[in-house]
């Protein structure tokens, strides 16, 4: 989870998973399913394909059951710290780095959970990865909102509480900003809030995507010794 709600910016990036992306498709193939299993077991190549098997049912879902499908899919992993899975104070994990290791904090289930829904079809505009403070916890968190249309209220996807909700009943969660593939907006519990930049200004963001890109030629899970 996050360190404290300014750290937009780390300086350090490692553990270069890589999740294939053929024409903006993610798409796991043999030899980066044959690395999950190397590096994290046959429990990794499991979640994997279930992943895949996810996004290919759910194709011909209406966009309310996509979000509970996929939402239910992801909250099913554990949570665990950055340092303590990863050895960095806030790496952001690709999707195929999230369940290849089967693990992650908030900010891994909502960029996991962001990129199935654009994967199933889900406009990027309804889209925000969404910045909170959990009052109850009393720190940064991060969830993804569902605008079904321009102006309304968001649906609320969570791994705290598995239930998707509207952003008014969440009393627990103080909007900050949210961001996604097309920009960066200070936040409003009701509203899309107000537009503030361009998404790439957030480093995280831009160095998660790159890997993303990478992946198609690199076509494996980097343990870090190459």
């Amino acid at each position: 989870m996050l360190s404290q709600l300014s750290h937009f910016f780390p300086s350090k990036w490692g553990h270069l998973f890589f999740a294939a992306v053929l024409a903006g498709d993610l798409v796991v193939g043999t030899a980066l399913i044959e690395s999950a299993r190397r590096l994290y077991g046959v429990a990794a190549v499991e979640r994997l394909n279930h992943w895949q098997n996810l996004m290919t049912y759910s194709q011909k879902l209406s966009e309310p059951q996509k979000l509970v499908e996929v939402n239910d899919f992801f909250n099913r992993l554990r949570f665990v710290s950055d340092m303590d899975h990863w050895g960095e104070e806030d790496f952001w994990a690709t999707p195929v780095e999230f369940l290849a290791s089967g693990a992650g904090d908030c900010e891994d289930f909502s960029i996991a959970k962001y990129y199935t829904l654009r994967e199933l079809g889900v406009p990027d505009e309804k889209l925000r990865i969404t910045y909170v403070k959990a009052v109850e916890l009393n720190q940064a968190h991060m969830v993804l909102s569902y605008f079904a249309s321009p102006g309304e209220e968001p649906l609320i996807l969570d791994n705290l509480i598995s239930e998707i909700r509207p952003a008014s009943t969440r009393k627990d969660l103080v909007p900050v900003y949210n961001f996604n593939g097309d920009g960066l907006w200070l936040s409003r519990q009701r509203g899309e809030g107000v537009r503030v930049g361009e998404s790439d200004n957030l480093k995280t963001w831009t160095e998660l995507r790159k890997r993303l890109q990478k992946s198609n030629s690199q076509g494996r899970l980097n343990d870090g010794s190459s």
